[in-house]
């Protein structure tokens, strides 16, 4: 599908009323796994189009362009509203967490699976072992605390079992810096990826930074203070890969054409019918956004929307589905790796004076202290061993055993 093909309505007919943008919520008993992390997703999408127009809108001095700004960001903020909200009351903040870090799980690995770009595949790569630690690090929270098993959330749909240990992510700040793609050659997928991953993360950042501090009690706290640390690091991480030289009104179309390209991609997929419902009339609203960031890019910039996505036709829709022997595969491969600068290393290949140790030293220089490593500890003092849902055993030998929480591995 080419949605500058499309006919679209003008963007001010996508204003709706109260009862529609008050969703119907989904059953958290039934909701299907892949339902609840597309909602989620969708969320951060529309979450990172409201604040990338306020940032243009803050560094742009044209009162018209600001107007156009304003109009179609409030629809994008009934757009987010009418998402969020289709998370039910009785549904608890960890058990949102579990479904946050399966999207990161799932998602991570399918742009890996498919991107073009060796440099961005990496850094899919790298970041995936993280969010699948926290993943299992957070559903040992969740039947510690609630002896609520994240299984039965993620279904059969991901493992829950250790990936990079979170103790070992903390890297010094330069460690983040990654090299930009240049979105005038990059391939269209490329663009869609960087700028998809980032926003995901982002949404990410945001519910574990301001949410985190309100769990009930201090393990739950001080979980979410830790792994909010690390999803900081991943937005620099994924953001730095965006090119800084596309302009303000380039970035607002690659932005609509992402949002149209994901609703598309969710509605042929999608198996709850309100949802679903809900997708179509969204992407409606997004070919509208679209069509006028068309408009404003040649009006301003004097430039055709071919020069910043040639073709126009998606690419291969953005499907969820079974990527646990990819993330196997990955995990045990790539366990070893650190960020170090722009490219990736073994630890056991940096130099003793390397600021990763350093940092490593400041921050963690009391394991007992390290919230990842106490949750885990906890549960294996409370019910012997560690909570895990494998369809085979973890890849790696050193994170085999059930009984202790490695803190060595990449990280000494």
């Amino acid at each position: 599908m080419n949605p500058f093909e499309q006919k679209a309505a003008k963007v001010e007919e996508g204003i709706i009323d109260w009862d529609t943008v008050y969703p119907t919520p989904y059953n958290k008993q039934t909701v299907n796994p892949y339902t609840r992390i597309r909602i989620i997703l969708m969320n951060g999408i529309e979450v990172e189009s409201a604040l990338f127009k306020h940032q243009f809108h803050r560094n742009c001095q044209n009162n018209d362009l600001r107007r156009e700004l304003a109009l179609s960001r409030r629809i994008e903020q009934q757009q987010q509203k009418h998402i969020n909200w289709l998370k039910p009351i009785d549904e608890t903040q960890l058990e949102t967490t579990i479904g946050y870090e399966h999207v990161a799980v799932d998602l991570t690995a399918w742009l890996a699976q498919n991107e073009p770009n060796d440099y961005v595949k990496q850094a899919l790569d790298f970041a995936l072992l993280e969010d699948f630690d926290h993943l299992y690090r957070y559903s040992n929270l969740m039947d510690l605390d609630a002896q609520i098993p994240a299984q039965q959330m993620v279904k059969s749909y991901v493992d829950i079992t250790p990936g990079r240990p979170t103790i070992a992510e903390h890297r010094f700040p330069f460690e983040s810096v990654k090299n930009p793609v240049d979105f005038k050659t990059a391939d269209i997928r490329t663009k869609l990826n960087t700028l998809i991953i980032t926003s995901g993360e982002q949404q990410t950042m945001n519910f574990y930074m301001n949410l985190g501090n309100t769990y009930y009690n201090d393990l739950g706290r001080r979980l979410y203070l830790e792994i909010a640390m690390i999803e900081e690091q991943h937005v620099s991480h994924y953001g730095s890969l965006l090119d800084p030289s596309a302009t303000w009104l380039e970035n607002l179309l690659l932005h609509e054409y992402m949002e149209c390209y994901l609703y598309y991609s969710f509605y042929q997929d999608e198996l709850d019918a309100n949802v679903k419902s809900i997708w179509e009339m969204h992407l409606e609203q997004e070919i509208s956004h679209l069509h006028k960031a068309v408009e404003l890019l040649r009006q301003y910039e004097g430039k055709d929307w071919q020069q910043v996505i040639p073709g126009g036709e998606f690419p291969k829709l953005l499907q969820f589905h079974d990527t646990r022997d990819y993330v196997r595969q990955v995990l045990a491969q790539q366990i070893q790796l650190t960020a170090n600068r722009e490219q990736y290393t073994p630890v056991s290949e940096l130099p003793k004076d390397h600021e990763f140790f350093a940092y490593q030293q400041k921050v963690n220089h009391d394991v007992n202290s390290v919230a990842s490593h106490n949750v885990i500890v906890q549960h294996q003092q409370k019910f012997n061993i560690d909570y895990r849902a494998e369809a085979v055993p973890n890849p790696v030998q050193g994170l085999s055993d059930r009984t202790t929480d490695n803190t060595q591995i990449a990280r000494t």
